[in-house]
């Protein structure tokens, strides 16, 4: 083992060392990089926040976690309790360059903080990222350079995303209405095929439904994530159920992983997550008047 592997896990050792209850700290810290907390933050920016910073955030955060798995089936890089399984206090999959903890929480934070351009969120912001980055550590399936590979990586694709990001949405714009349906069910579908494993079937099929009920309801559905405090409270509780039938359901009919058609079906399972997200909830809160009715736009 090198000199920097072994002091890595000589590190993680000592740290996991400091004070037990630090497990449950870094434990709840983490969770705000799962998926799961993802699947929570998008909706409620899109229904609850703001409907372009919801799309934005969305549409960058899925295109990060794709380059985020390419990059570890690139690097092949083992984890912390690969090599020393005591140093393991939580679980994770797949390999561990650069960490998607890290990279994730720069992308979807900073994107947030330069929406708000508010010195204090950009403080909240970066704490979170630091605090993220650091848990990944603590609980012993990051190395410190995945850590510091992940921010780097965040940041360089932040950094380009607000560089393009209004060149892009012109563009975008001004595309008739079958370029923009053949982009967002093309582009998502391709880079699949081109690294068709689970979570980009997770990543590029929630885009690909997404994008699609974007250019539908652009055209389509009044709708503004506006409103009273009631109206957001009861567009996050309704739609949120339907996000959790649907992930539930979806998995009891499609079939499971040991299927040859699993990664197709998953593709598409989370494609109607996407749709409903930004098609079906819209529609449904206009019918039951849960939201106001300016019209739709982005920039």
């Amino acid at each position: 083992m090198d000199p920097l592997t072994q002091w890595s896990l000589d590190l993680i050792a000592a740290v996991q060392q400091i004070d037990p209850a630090l497990d449950v700290f870094f434990g709840a810290v983490t969770f705000l990089g799962e998926p799961e907390f993802h699947l929570l933050l998008l909706p409620l920016l899109f229904w609850c926040v703001d409907l372009r910073l919801g799309a934005r955030v969305g549409v960058f955060l899925l295109l990060s976690s794709y380059l985020n798995l390419g990059l570890k089936a690139l690097v092949h890089q083992p984890r912390p309790f690969d090599l020393d399984p005591s140093l393991q206090l939580t679980s994770a999959e797949g390999y561990s360059l650069p960490s998607g903890h890290a990279q994730l929480a720069v992308v979807a934070w900073g994107a947030m903080a330069a929406w708000t351009c508010k010195g204090w969120f950009w403080g909240v912001a970066i704490s979170l990222m630091a605090l993220i980055g650091l848990s990944r550590i603590y609980l012993g399936v990051h190395f410190p350079a995945d850590v510091l590979a992940g921010w780097a990586v965040g940041g360089l694709s932040l950094a380009v995303y607000l560089a393009v990001l209004p060149g892009v949405e012109r563009w975008l714009a001004g595309l008739e209405l079958h370029w923009q349906l053949l982009l967002a069910l093309g582009m998502p579908a391709f880079l699949f095929l081109i690294y068709p494993a689970k979570n980009t079937a997770t990543a590029m099929g929630t885009l690909a439904g997404a994008g699609l009920g974007l250019v539908l309801a652009y055209r389509y559905v009044d709708f503004s994530a506006h409103g009273s405090l009631w109206q957001r409270v009861l567009r996050f509780l309704i739609g949120g159920v339907v996000v959790v039938l649907l992930y539930a359901g979806l998995k009891v009919v499609f079939p499971g992983e040991g299927s040859s058609l699993y990664l197709v079906f998953r593709f598409l399972g989370f494609g109607i997550i996407g749709l409903w997200a930004t098609l079906g909830a819209p529609w449904v809160f206009r019918r039951l008047r849960l939201a106001p009715a300016p019209k739709m736009a982005l920039p």
